[in-house]
């Protein structure tokens, strides 16, 4: 006798269950290879310093710690300092260079020491690799205006194109 349509389904299902299983087992595994292959720096900022200039302008040193998550080298293109203002507006901070930086901290000894060598284009971070750096930026507004800020944030551009960000911590 011909076995019904429903029975033919149920005589299915254990079948359709293994092949979703091995499925989702295949894809687990793929992403599971892959884990290491996505360029990213990932980090913290520690200490972010201020210093007003009389046009109105602030710079800002910020120290941080970073490492290379991925399974290939990372090389820095390039690296910008952004804020978000109290009034959410975003400002991209004008970077100092590292010889700019020495000069920076020689003048102006309120800064404290310079802890850090500055994250500049062509720094090559290995796999794996961590590394203790610093950023010296200018912003277009008042040192109390960069007080109440709502966020801060370095974005670190691979040569490739993948970028990174270092998010200051909750404030």
């Amino acid at each position: 006798m011909a076995a019904s349509r429903a029975e033919r389904i149920r005589a299915f299902l254990p079948f359709l269950g293994v092949g979703v299983g091995l499925v989702g087992l295949l894809v687990g595994a793929v992403f599971w290879m892959q884990r290491g292959a996505h360029p990213e720096l990932k980090g913290t900022i520690g200490k972010v310093r201020t210093l007003g200039l009389p046009d109105s302008s602030t710079v800002v040193v910020v120290d941080f710690r970073f490492a290379n998550a991925a399974d290939y080298p990372f090389v820095v293109r390039r690296v910008d300092v952004l804020v978000e203002s109290a009034e959410g507006r975003r400002v991209e901070g004008a970077a100092v260079s590292e010889p700019d930086a020495q000069r920076l901290f020689a003048y102006y000894p309120a800064l404290g020491p310079k802890y850090n060598e500055s994250l500049v284009a062509r720094t090559r971070v290995r796999p794996g690799e961590s590394m203790d750096r610093m950023v010296a930026a200018r912003f277009e507004m008042t040192e109390e205006e960069f007080g109440r800020r709502r966020g801060l944030w370095i974005r670190v551009e691979d040569v490739d194109g993948a970028a990174s960000e270092i998010r200051e911590g909750k404030r």
